[in-house]
């Protein structure tokens, strides 16, 4: 049967349309790319030079802090329940309740931790950053600085980026310290798991490694949102619609770059430091 002339445009249409929007993905990267890289050079040059703005960075902590603190508890406490809650019906019929404390303690520490503290900086942390650099970048103060010599990664891109690589192993570290407690009380009040064997089967499996590694996930999650949300912010453009499509892009981009990231890096830590009883 011969292709008709319709069927040929339609086809060469999608294959247009899909080349594009492939080479639009990959100038994205590009610029995301440089603008880490710039990011990460102001930041070294301007410690070093000894005019690394400070105060900037720590209002933009202390912000972070505020808006992802509370929320990182409150998923915590869920998370942990429901990993004790399933993995302790599973473990249970194999009669081996004590190994409830092992398996808690990987689920939160090595995936639970680290992916809930990207998701609410992707989350709270990103949409604040690219809502607030997309309302400068239309209101033409970000023009304004270039025009006076300024360059707005060094003023606006490197505290944000500090900041939330400071914040980041914080939360971190909460939600691990929320988590296991509130598995361990599910485990021990709702499942009579002796709190003795919780903590020993806890202590064999989980070392400090996995923390180290959770950590270092949480730094290049954070790192990562805080690219994403810059470069969004600094190309809004079209008004507060733009602002709007900026936000919503740096929040779904965040969460997609999050989770391939974490895919990678946990088959990286699999094949090279496997679980192995302490």
């Amino acid at each position: 049967m011969s292709t008709t002339e319709p069927e040929r445009s339609t086809g060469a249409a999608v294959a247009a349309n899909v080349g594009a929007a492939g080479t639009s993905a990959l100038r994205t990267l590009g610029r995301a790319a440089q603008t880490a890289s710039a990011a990460v050079r102001g930041a070294v040059l301007g410690a070093v030079r000894l005019r690394f703005p400070w105060r900037d960075t720590v209002i933009q902590a202390w912000y972070l802090v505020g808006v992802t603190a509370v929320p990182a508890v409150l998923m915590a406490v869920p998370f942990g329940v429901i990993v004790s809650v399933q993995v302790g019906n599973l473990i249970h019929n194999l009669g081996a309740d004590s190994l409830i404390g092992a398996a808690g303690g990987l689920g939160v520490i090595k995936q639970g931790a680290p992916l809930a503290t990207g998701l609410l900086l992707g989350g709270a942390g990103a949409a604040a950053i690219a809502a607030d650099l997309g309302a400068r970048t239309i209101r033409d103060e970000v023009d304004a600085l270039r025009t006076m010599g300024i360059d707005p990664i060094d003023r606006l891109v490197v505290p944000r980026l500090v900041a939330m690589i400071v914040v980041a192993p914080l939360l971190n570290v909460l939600i691990i310290f929320v988590g296991v407690i509130s598995g361990y009380a599910v485990a021990v009040i709702a499942q009579g798991v002796t709190p003795g064997s919780y903590w020993a089967t806890f202590g064999s499996f989980t070392s400090a490694t996995d923390v180290w590694i959770s950590v270092i996930k949480s730094l290049i999650f954070g790192f990562l949102v805080a690219i994403i949300a810059c470069q969004r912010g600094l190309e809004a453009k079209g008004g507060p619609r733009g602002v709007a499509d900026g936000v919503n892009a740096a929040v779904v981009l965040s969460v997609v770059g999050l989770v391939v990231v974490n895919v990678v890096i946990t088959q990286v830590v699999a094949m090279f430091l496997p679980t192995k009883v302490a």
